[in-house]
């Protein structure tokens, strides 16, 4: 008898999401616009560069949030 089915399922999950993550690593750069969006905010300053994605991250945020709360229900 397993004590812990729980913990199984969790690492079940925890293995397909490393996957997705890992192909999501993958082909990102060979996604167009990912960071380099309007509202993504490069500033430049001699040989400093800040970058902040922030609409990237916002999409991402949205994206993942409707994916979320599909598997939830």
């Amino acid at each position: 008898m397993n004590p812990f089915p729980e913990f199984g399922k969790m690492l079940i999950i925890l293995g397909i999401f490393m996957v997705i993550a890992g192909i999501v690593l993958v082909f990102i750069p060979k996604i167009p616009l990912i960071g380099r969006l309007p509202g993504d905010i490069v500033i430049r300053k001699g040989n400093f560069t800040f970058y902040f994605p922030l609409a990237t991250c916002i999409i991402l945020s949205i994206l993942l949030t409707l994916i979320f709360s599909i598997f939830r229900r």
